[in-house]
């Protein structure tokens, strides 16, 4: 039996946060990328590591999770399989690709394409968070609309629920 990496297996730091413990699976084949992943979220998030395509998807059947950071240099697979792949689960998560060739163009294909962000490698400890924040919100809200059917219909309609006054 192989020997797994030290990206395939799971990390099992739990954080606590003020919402709870959040997480996010990181698919990379890179340790230092992922050290430096962890390192800049630990204070408020846990980091689930995988080297493929295959092994990210395992763990999304298992567990659901908010967002997915992905490697566009991974040899595996293209961040579009992961998103072609993601976007059928019954409740997909955000996509964020990271990248070292970060671009306009990547950054144009990959939100024209359905992603919520392109992180440039290596990463910058305010970007990473920022847009993790960011997406985390986008999911948070998404969540509540659909957990609230009168929230969204108002936010259909563009009305506010009244408080009743009996007059």
């Amino acid at each position: 039996m192989r020997k797994q990496s030290a990206t395939e297996r799971t990390r099992t730091t739990f954080v606590s946060s003020p919402t709870g413990i959040l997480t996010v699976l990181f698919v990379n084949s890179n340790d230092e990328d992922c050290v430096s992943l962890e390192r800049i979220l630990k204070s408020d998030w846990t980091v689930i590591a995988s080297a493929t395509i295959s092994s990210a998807l395992s763990v999304l059947r298992e567990i659901k999770l908010p967002i997915v950071l992905f490697d566009a240099g991974l040899a595996s697979g293209t961040w579009r399989e992961m998103l072609e792949h993601t976007s059928r689960l019954p409740d997909p998560p955000l996509l964020i690709v990271t990248s070292r060739l970060a671009d306009d163009y990547l950054w144009a294909e990959a939100l024209n394409l359905g992603a919520w962000d392109v992180l440039a490698k290596p990463f910058d400890a305010e970007e990473v968070i920022r847009i993790v924040r960011s997406a985390w919100q986008h999911w948070q809200a998404r969540h509540e609309l659909h957990a609230n059917p009168t929230v969204q219909r108002m936010a259909a309609t563009g009305t506010r629920q009244m408080a009743a006054t009996g007059t």
